[in-house]
């Protein structure tokens, strides 16, 4: 049961760690003066991008933790759970379109883990 404790905490986190490094890449001006590395240096320093490597660093250890007593066939399908949790916070957040398609792409990715987790 602990297994399924440290996938449930790793799939919200690395979700949420994405949306943090979009949101850093994004107060990134397009065109910074300087080097290349300036750039790279300002772009990876910001607070949201670090903040969201770090979760995402915590969010690989407990997956890993997860992996030590669960099957990856059985474990992998629950990354799904990531597609639909960035799916509304990029809404929310960035005001990203929901669209018809869209939705149904994310309802077809629920079945497909749904169909893995039944057989």
């Amino acid at each position: 049961m602990q297994a399924y404790m440290y996938l449930l905490l790793s799939v919200p986190l690395g979700a949420v760690g994405q949306v943090l490094m979009k949101w850093g890449a994004m107060l990134t001006p397009a065109e910074v003066t300087g080097s290349v590395w300036h750039r790279n240096i300002q772009m990876f320093t910001n607070a949201p991008i670090l903040s969201g490597l770090g979760l995402y660093a915590v969010s690989v250890a407990f997956w890993i933790c997860g992996l030590r007593s669960i099957p990856l066939s059985k474990a992998y399908p629950m990354v799904a759970g990531g597609y639909i949790i960035v799916f509304v916070l990029a809404a929310v957040i960035f005001h990203e379109p929901v669209t018809l398609p869209k939705m149904g792409g994310l309802a077809l990715i629920v079945l497909g883990v749904l169909v893995l987790a039944i057989s």
